[in-house]
């Protein structure tokens, strides 16, 4: 079983792609799981449950999560922001709100993620945003 951390970029890196491809997530994480898979390895890679429920997850409820974004992120609109930022912010509010890892593991998991695949500044907007919905009144509401 991979770590929450790795589960974690995983499904950023399939939910980035259903974004940018317009795909949905049965493909992507086909597609993912075919990359892990060779002809060396005959042995299929084992799923990844935590990484599969988020990206179904952060999916599914997609235009929720969007307009929970929207609310919180001060001037931005979601259309603007760098794709790989929303994803990141996606997939961090579905975990807040669906659930019961602490805020505080999410949001320092979302930072070092947008860190890593975006830079500082988004990693700062990042922390913003979260920390706003942190404090709002949207955890725990919003279709399940």
């Amino acid at each position: 079983m991979p770590s929450r951390h790795l589960s974690r970029r995983r499904a950023l890196q399939m939910l980035y792609e259903c974004d940018m491809r317009k795909i949905g997530p049965e493909d992507a994480m086909r597609d993912y799981y075919h990359t892990l898979y060779t002809e060396e390895n005959e042995a299929f890679p084992e799923p990844d449950a935590f990484m599969e429920q988020m990206l179904f997850g952060a999916h599914s409820e997609m235009e929720f999560l969007d307009a929970v974004i929207t609310r919180r992120s001060d001037n931005w609109k979601l259309e603007r922001m760098p794709v790989v930022d929303r994803n990141i912010l996606r997939l961090a509010a579905w975990e807040l709100m669906r659930t019961q890892t602490p805020p505080a593991v999410v949001i320092d998991q979302a930072i070092e993620l947008a860190r890593r695949f975006s830079g500082d500044e988004s990693a700062r907007f990042v922390n913003g945003v979260l920390d706003a919905l942190r404090k709002g009144e949207e955890l725990g509401k919003g279709p399940a």
